[in-house]
């Protein structure tokens, strides 16, 4: 069975889908639909932008969410998944992928999600750490005895646990981590507390949203990060979705879950590698790669 993945907020690069855009008079128009859409030319900033403006989440987020999406569109037949998974933002492109919500509506609701965890970080200052080489329940414990807001925020692989929260108690944690044996606990450089009860603000604006956009049925199954296992049941996909903004990605899980479920091979679908890399580290035996772009075109 084939599982197709959709990255998350990270893997975007000065220059993605330029490549697409060229090639394919199906990507171009889809790029320009999103211009459109989103009322600035982000492929301006996708194909020749600085890193720091890709870093802006209002703008990371819907260009890989569009990276994914387009190259899942132009696999055309090739594009065969028995299941889906994206990881955090990922989540979206894999609903696209699999035929939940549409392109337009996809794109709409990436783009206020990232509205509105801008304006939670705002908000309330935060920050996340990549914590490595200790066992989950080491790092949850440490994370419950520590005063003020901090959770693990995404379970990677084995051995690679990001928490999430307030300042101090995230600096708080890292240090007793250490003490506990941590190969390394280092706070991130990105602008707030993902995935922690920080997000409840842009949870709350996230919900009113997605409860007016239309879903359908998907083609396939998607593992979605809050429960790890299959979900095709409309109703239960945009509870997920919702609580997903204030609860962990639970990758390691969902990866297993696949894999107990049929996954014999992982294809992952937008920018980067780093998806590959996290399956391998949760199972070496089972194939993984990325999707390439097919070499017909223009």
């Amino acid at each position: 069975m084939k599982a197709y993945i959709f990255p998350g907020q990270g893997a975007q690069f000065s220059g993605m889908g330029k490549d697409l855009y060229e090639a394919y008079p199906e990507a171009q128009k889809l790029f320009e639909d999103a211009n459109r859409i989103l009322g600035f030319s982000i492929t301006d900033i996708m194909f020749e932008g600085e890193a720091e403006e890709l870093r802006q989440t209002r703008v990371t987020q819907p260009a890989i969410f569009l990276h994914s999406v387009i190259l899942s569109k132009v696999l055309g037949e090739a594009f065969t998944p028995d299941m889906v998974a994206g990881h955090s933002l990922g989540e979206f492109s894999a609903l696209v992928s699999n035929g939940t919500i549409s392109f337009e509506d996809g794109l709409k609701l990436v783009s206020q999600r990232a509205d509105a965890m801008q304006k939670a970080c705002e908000a309330q200052p935060g920050t996340m750490a990549a914590v490595l080489g200790l066992e989950d329940e080491v790092v949850e414990s440490v994370c419950a005895q520590t005063p003020g807001i901090v959770v693990p925020a995404n379970y990677n692989c084995p051995g690679q646990l990001v928490i999430s929260g307030e300042l101090e108690a995230i600096n708080q944690a890292c240090d007793k981590l250490k003490e506990a044996g941590a190969r390394r606990a280092l706070v991130l450089p990105v602008g707030g507390a993902f995935h922690s009860p920080l997000m409840q603000p842009a949870r709350e604006e996230l919900a009113a949203a997605i409860e007016e956009t239309t879903f359908s049925t998907p083609i396939c199954p998607v593992y979605q990060n809050v429960t790890t296992t299959a979900v095709t049941d409309i109703t239960e996909i945009k509870k997920n979705l919702i609580a997903q903004l204030t609860a962990p990605v639970k990758w390691t899980q969902s990866i297993r879950q696949m894999i107990a479920d049929g996954a014999t091979e992982f294809n992952e679908v937008g920018p980067g590698k780093v998806l590959q890399g996290l399956v391998r580290k949760v199972d070496s035996e089972v194939p993984s790669r990325s999707v390439e772009i097919p070499e017909k075109g223009v």
